[in-house]
């Protein structure tokens, strides 16, 4: 069995909830760039859907890989690889994680979870947002958190300048930070937008006892 041990659990639980932190690691904040920041909107605002393979590393260094579909606003699907029983999915209003080794069903909304700024393409980034430096100009490093709310914790998006993407941008992938420090980097591959994605992809099976068949 790949999934084994408790810290790639927790990695997966730290990705539902706050889905986050900084790929440029250890580089300080500069001030806050609206041409950056409105580049970024403009993305992904032009970006109804996102397929892409995806790599999950956590603080230890554990990877697990899978496939991520994304569909706005507010649904987003992590499938992991086979042998890793765990599944994260995005409805529109909520986030929900489904362990199905030990039968746990855990959601919040995604309103609640700096995921929202990659769900919704209406949110208003210069609200939580801030550019990182990132030493190309061809990088782009937002860090995006609620000041009011830092239990939600941080995502700090990482694009890449590409002609062929929407808006010219790329989502290279983030790094997911929580209030406690639990680190857990996501980069992408394969990125593949405004493709057809069903909204059947966001269903989700409820392995709990007395409340089987299909949810979401």
């Amino acid at each position: 069995m790949i999934f084994k041990t408790p810290m790639t659990r927790l990695a997966a639980w730290t990705l539902a909830p706050v889905a986050a932190a900084s790929l440029a690691i250890g580089v300080p904040a500069i001030a806050q760039s609206s041409g950056t920041l409105s580049a970024v909107q403009s993305h992904l605002k032009s970006t109804s859907s996102m397929t892409a393979d995806f790599v999950q590393t956590d603080r230890n260094g554990q990877r697990l890989s899978g496939q991520l579909t994304l569909k706005r606003p507010g649904k987003i699907r992590f499938q992991y690889q086979k042998g890793v029983p765990l599944l994260i999915v995005g409805d529109g209003s909520s986030l929900t994680m489904i362990d199905y080794e030990v039968k746990q069903v855990q959601r919040w909304p995604v309103k609640n979870s700096p995921l929202g700024a990659l769900l919704d393409p209406d949110r208003d980034l210069t609200k939580y947002a801030k550019v990182l430096p990132t030493g190309s100009g061809d990088v782009l490093s937002v860090e995006v958190k609620d000041p009011k709310r830092p239990e939600y914790g941080t995502i700090t998006m990482v694009f890449v300048r590409d002609g062929s993407a929407p808006a010219g941008l790329r989502l290279r992938g983030w790094v997911a930070l929580d209030s406690q420090n639990n680190r857990t980097r996501i980069d992408l591959s394969n990125q593949k937008f405004n493709v057809a994605v069903a909204d059947s992809a966001f269903k989700w099976t409820d392995p709990r006892p007395k409340q089987r068949g299909r949810a979401g």
